[in-house]
């Protein structure tokens, strides 16, 4: 399996990952917004990465990361926003080399912090979690603007 930076040429295989991966959050953004967080993704002044996994030529797994300043310290936070693994490919260590790459790609950029939420009922997930990152114990509430 190899970890890399998504390329621009990978959207016909990052695109069904991506809508697999709001499916299973019940969500479904217009294509604008794809569009758009696609683009961010190759913009060189864009704090917003995605990486892939490939295995056999085949993307089989992607993670979003964005790097944002913190009033707690004085290197920036790394937000792992969106981690998803193929269904047909689960329990092979991919989501778990996708988090290590974001950990590295943290440490890089002299991030002081990676975090992420996952939903309360995601158990399989958060089996991985915590053997490899604690629990902050705080609760997220949030406003929706637009």
């Amino acid at each position: 399996m190899l970890i890399r930076p998504a390329r621009p040429d990978d959207h016909a295989q990052w695109l069904p990952l991506w809508k697999g991966y709001q499916a299973f959050y019940r969500a479904d953004l217009p294509d604008h917004v794809t569009d758009r967080t696609w683009q961010r993704f190759h913009t060189a002044d864009e704090p917003m990465h995605c990486a892939v996994a490939e295995l056999g030529g085949q993307l089989v797994g992607i993670v979003h990361y964005i790097f944002h300043r913190s009033c707690w310290t004085t290197g920036d936070y790394c937000y792992l926003q969106d981690l998803y693994a193929a269904p047909e490919h689960r329990g092979q260590g991919i989501g778990r080399a996708l988090i290590e790459h974001v950990y590295a790609e943290a440490a890089r950029a002299g991030a002081s912090r990676v975090h992420w939420l996952t939903h309360e009922t995601n158990h399989d997930a958060m089996q991985l979690y915590d053997r490899i990152a604690d629990r902050s114990g705080f609760v997220q509430y949030r406003q929706r603007m637009a």
